[in-house]
């Protein structure tokens, strides 16, 4: 993967968002085995409706991951400074999510080059279910 240009980028750039496809029992049941997340609001949606909700909610995690992807299609792992994400809303089975990134900042200090990345996990409605930051250290 090539390294990011800091010449190369603006503020206010996007990246190209990546599509999620819509969110299913069988995703969130994948994603505990992996992460041994096994909460029933996750997979059981008998319990979630006892727990007050309507159903099974997506594990917050398995959103970030998702807007990992983006950060990582973009940018070379090893030059991802930092990423971190707020949950922002319940991301619900059935659910489709774009994962977008615009350039917020981009500053020079001591010779180190930085890019800094509002990132998004948004569903159709436009509503936010996670944002943060991605910073990367460019060229």
């Amino acid at each position: 993967m090539a390294k990011i240009q800091f010449d190369k980028v603006e503020v206010g750039q996007t990246l190209p968002p990546l599509d999620v496809p819509v969110i299913e029992h069988a995703n969130l049941v994948r994603y505990a085995g992996a992460s041994g997340d096994f909460n029933p609001i996750h997979n059981d949606p008998d319990f979630a409706r006892k727990a007050g909700l309507d159903g099974t909610i997506s594990h917050g995690m398995y959103v970030m991951a998702q807007v990992g992807r983006l950060c990582t299609s973009w940018a070379d792992q090893k030059d991802i400074a930092y990423f971190g994400v707020t949950f922002k809303a319940m991301t619900k089975l059935g659910e489709k999510l774009t994962i977008v990134g615009t350039i917020k900042k981009k500053f020079e200090k001591d010779g180190k080059k930085t890019v800094t990345v509002l990132v998004e996990a948004k569903n159709e409605a436009g509503e936010v279910k996670a944002g943060g930051d991605l910073v990367v250290n460019a060229v």
